[in-house]
């Protein structure tokens, strides 16, 4: 049976609107009395797992999903070992470094050579300085970055920015963005290659989805 691994948060209701366009109905999840983590379609085709976002892309890798639906964000940031499918057009966020806005740093290489800097994102948050060839110490934090500037913990820090508003109104602001994240659909390299549980018909009929949502937002 066809499964599909699906990101709990602001994610899910767009992924469950969008496979349900092509026929698999995962709206129970929506339910606020409904605790399951595992469920059937309504039509009896496909299980869905609703997992973490960061996890969607271990359970697909690991051969536990052959589908799953995830930002770019976590991809960037774990790199895993999955086939990246089509890009869904919804979920749009950025990955940015921001300082406090009574701060004199307009660009990452005006912030102090070794200063600190504060992320969920360490992978991301490292890559971008060593692209830089500039020198940070990168603190890993689980939530509430914001509150390193803010502390003096960090001169900086690397965060997924959406509105901006979060930002603002702790005093923050954002001086270089790293890439732009939007919801990606991702598969099981091998279950892909051999047409798994039909998984190309699905992804065919994802792909034709998005491209007309995509056409009428344009």
């Amino acid at each position: 049976m066809l499964t599909v691994a699906l990101p709990k948060g602001g994610l899910l209701k767009d992924s469950i609107r969008l496979l349900k366009s092509v026929g698999l109905d995962f709206s129970a999840f929506l339910a606020e009395e409904n605790r399951q983590l595992q469920i059937l379609d309504t039509s009896g085709k496909a299980r869905g797992l609703k997992v973490r976002a960061q996890d969607v892309p271990v359970y697909v890798e690991y051969g536990q999903a052959q589908l799953g639906i995830v930002g770019e964000d976590v991809l960037q940031e774990k790199k895993p070992q999955i086939a990246r499918l089509v890009d869904l057009g919804f979920g749009y966020c950025r990955m940015s470094v921001a300082v406090k806005a009574s701060s004199a740093y307009k660009s990452p290489l005006d912030l102090p050579a070794d200063c600190r800097v504060a992320s969920k994102y360490v992978n991301c948050a490292r890559d971008y300085f060593q692209s830089l060839d500039f020198p940070v110490e990168i603190i890993p934090l689980s939530g509430s970055v914001e509150l390193g500037p803010i502390t003096g913990m960090s001169e900086a820090i690397v965060d997924i920015v959406s509105t901006g508003k979060t930002l603002k109104e702790n005093g923050l602001v954002e001086i270089a963005t790293l890439y732009e994240s939007t919801a990606m659909l991702i598969a099981h390299p091998l279950a892909y290659r051999l047409n798994k549980d039909g998984i190309s018909d699905w992804i065919g009929k994802l792909r034709e989805r998005v491209s007309e949502e995509l056409g009428v937002r344009s």
